[in-house]
């Protein structure tokens, strides 16, 4: 296959604009898929992706394809759409020339489409606009149009119009893509000269570390001795071969393709996104790879039972090995035992993770509330980095907070913008300024804190917006913080799981309903128990659990009243005693409903 004869491209847009849809209707027409083993999101093969309709991890697929008697090798990757997983979007689209920006009829152009436009641009890639659900009777095509001629300056002529229902316009984005996207280039003439990127790999029980990659220069063939340039580690290519969309072995890659290459490597580690893979023998320099993701949001995972910690340390080896864009670091607590603290690039991350762990290795886990990373200056004057809320200092011993901000683009029709302000106001955003946009809709520029972001944020904006809000955001700066540490203790013994930074302007607020909803979850114990929150140095809210009554005296009949009052009396010292000593064992259906009580 020639180079001229390979186009590589992926499709970029908005979470539920039809991107997967598309794409399964690209691989009807290619033929990649039978017709009778065709179903809906071919590419989707995960069962969370099913279940929530998204697409979680990127996905190649090798198609053929022929125009005017040529044929051509047609190399998509599949995109999420949502902001968590932007990283998964950047290093697709370091494999490709082009990019499809598909933007739905129905809805128009959203926050997200900006943010994944300009990641493209920045890649000096071939953009080919493209219009779905056309055939929708709520499309707006022309005014949805305009709006994409709008910030990419290009003709209306030049948006191709597709329904990935009924496969309307396919046709004619293909044979664009052949026309527009620029033939893959290389830098070596020489085949020996073996150099590719690795933008992703997965992780097989019986092969090892699969590698993705971008051939750029030279051809690689099963038994080449290779080298990972980043962690200087040798292995044997076991098996070469492309998504056709299952791995399918060949006997070569060559430059402009892309494929697999199956390495047998088994320990985590090695393999990493962003590193060049060349031959031993011809040690070519690396190509610049990916910044590495930084984590968002923080939680802490603990298994149910102790037993299971080993089981949750292999199982979150084996999903770095599948996800390299989230962290974790073993830690202990007083309360929950071991477990590790983990990193993640937003709230759907964490959900996904914590989900699969649940599924695909059958755990039983505890997860704290979600946090964020705050630089703490001591009255020492040492700068601590404080991942939890656990390890924060006592509010004596902090001279200042400083927290991370984010810019906050939002899209969203006029009619709302009220609301959507009073929104903003309440979650502490600064709003910047606000443009318009054809079709009655506004962009609005907003810097808000992180830690309001996970505050039902985006559940309020949707919810006052009616659904039709858009954003995405990006990680500005640290600015300090009015921030405290929130405790909670249970017969006056702390939690450290239930511990929150809260802005110091609703303390109050948050230890209530924090009180209120423990105290409504807690079974009760033997003995009367104080649910007690702490702020500041002092308890700031408070509620008292009566005890269990058990009446010791049923089984007796007539006698004297002194023999009840003995009875009754041994009992209130039982039940001091326990006060005194008894610790409450809270059980995993309380940790579970006091978590989804902190997001709602």
């Amino acid at each position: 296959m020639s180079l001229n004869n390979i186009r590589n491209f992926s499709i970029i847009a908005h979470i539920d604009h039809g991107k997967s849809t598309l794409a399964d209707r690209m691989l009807e027409i290619t033929q990649t898929v039978e017709k009778r083993k065709m179903s809906d999101r071919v590419l989707d093969d995960m069962e969370l992706e099913q279940e929530r309709g998204i697409t979680i991890k990127m996905r190649p697929v090798r198609m053929n394809y022929k125009k005017d008697n040529e044929d051509y090798v047609l190399n998509l990757i599949d995109t999420p759409g949502h902001i968590d997983f932007s990283y998964e979007v950047s290093r697709a689209l370091k494999a490709v020339e082009g990019s499809i920006l598909l933007v739905d009829s129905t809805q128009g152009v959203q926050a997200q489409t900006f943010t994944t436009l300009e990641m493209a641009q920045k890649q000096n890639l071939k953009i080919i606009p493209v219009l779905s659900k056309v055939d929708s009777p709520l499309a707006r095509v022309d005014e949805v149009r305009e709006e994409i001629c709008d910030i990419l300056l290009c003709e209306p002529e030049e948006v191709i119009l597709t329904s990935g229902r009924t496969g309307e316009g396919v046709e004619d984005l293909l044979k664009t893509i052949i026309d527009k996207v620029p033939a893959p280039s290389k830098k070596f003439e020489n085949a020996n000269d073996f150099r590719s990127l690795v933008f992703d790999f997965q992780y097989s029980n019986h092969k090892g570390v699969i590698v993705y990659i971008r051939v750029l220069d030279g051809e690689v063939k099963k038994g080449d001795i290779l080298l990972f340039k980043a962690a200087n580690q040798k292995f044997t290519a076991l098996e070469v071969g492309t998504f056709n969309p299952k791995e399918t072995a060949k006997d070569k890659l060559i430059a402009g393709e892309i494929g697999y290459i199956v390495t047998g490597i088994k320990q985590p580690g090695i393999a990493s996104v962003g590193d060049t893979i060349v031959l031993q023998k011809n040690l070519l320099e690396a190509l610049s790879g990916y910044e590495q993701p930084k984590p968002v949001v923080w939680a802490s995972i603990f298994p149910e039972s102790q037993d299971d910690f080993d089981n949750l340390r292999q199982a979150l080896q084996r999903l770095k090995l599948s996800d390299s864009s989230f962290t974790f670091e073993e830690e202990a607590s007083g309360t929950l035992g071991r477990g590790f603290r983990c990193g993640f690039l937003g709230m759907l991350h964490l959900e996904i993770i914590t989900e699969r762990l649940r599924r695909e290795f059958d755990l039983d886990l505890v997860v704290t509330l979600p946090s964020i990373t705050y630089i703490v200056h001591n009255r020492r004057g040492q700068a601590i980095t404080v991942y939890s809320p656990t390890f924060f200092p006592d509010h004596g011993d902090i001279e200042r907070v400083e927290e991370p901000w984010v810019n906050l683009h939002l899209i969203a029709p006029s009619e709302y913008l009220g609301e959507i302000m009073q929104v903003l106001f309440q979650h502490e955003a600064i709003v910047g300024n606000t443009e318009n946009l054809a079709n009655n809709r506004n962009a609005l520029h907003a810097q808000i804190p992180l830690r309001e972001l996970m505050r039902n944020f985006f559940d309020e904006i949707k919810s006052v917006s009616s659904g039709y809000a858009s954003m995405s955001y990006e990680l500005a700066d640290f600015r300090d913080a009015d921030v405290a540490k929130l405790e909670v203790l249970i017969a006056e013994e702390p939690v450290p799981a239930f511990d929150r930074i809260v802005s110091k302007n609703r303390l109050q607020e948050e230890a209530d309903k924090t009180i209120e909803k423990l105290y409504s979850v807690l079974p009760r114990q033997m003995f009367v128990t104080k649910i007690q929150a702490k702020a500041l140095g002092r308890i700031i809210s408070s509620k008292t659990l009566s005890a269990l009554k058990k009446n010791v005296t049923a089984h007796l009949y007539g006698g004297d009243i002194t023999r009840k009052m003995k009875l009754r009396e041994k009992q209130k010292k039982g039940k001091k005693k326990m006060q005194e000593r008894g610790k409450v064992n809270i059980s995993h259906e309380v940790f579970l409903k006091m978590m989804k009580g902190g997001e709602k």
